[in-house]
């Protein structure tokens, strides 16, 4: 579908590097979360280089496995699954995605596995 921009108003942050970790797109949520960073700003700049300490040689780990990470983290009282996963282009590393997702505070949870039984 051509001109099917859903993902600038996703109700998700979606920020997104090449395989060298420079910042080719973010969605309007991004931008906004990203704002005291510089916001929009930030395309053509280094994800990783952003990073300091533990959170540096983590980013560079995945740039270097190509794998996903997930994680929950609680900022300004708000909770959120953050999830970096590699994307590829005719098979080749070409970089990554960064989804943060903010959750309620009473989020379910649902077993379909116990329930199968």
């Amino acid at each position: 579908m051509a001109g099917n921009r859903w993902y600038e108003t996703f109700p998700a942050a979606i920020m997104v590097t090449d395989k060298n970790g420079v910042i080719i797109n973010m969605n309007e949520q991004s931008v906004v979360n990203y704002k005291k960073n510089g916001g929009l700003e930030l395309i053509g700049t280094s994800a990783i280089t952003c990073h300091k300490g533990p959170s540096l040689k983590k980013i560079e780990d995945l740039f270097k496995s190509q794998k996903a990470n997930t994680y929950f983290i609680t900022k300004n009282k708000k909770k959120k699954l953050v999830y970096q996963a590699p994307y590829f282009e005719d098979g080749v590393f070409a970089g990554m995605v960064e989804l943060s997702v903010p959750l309620p505070d009473d989020i379910p949870h649902y077993d379909r596995d116990a329930q199968k039984k």
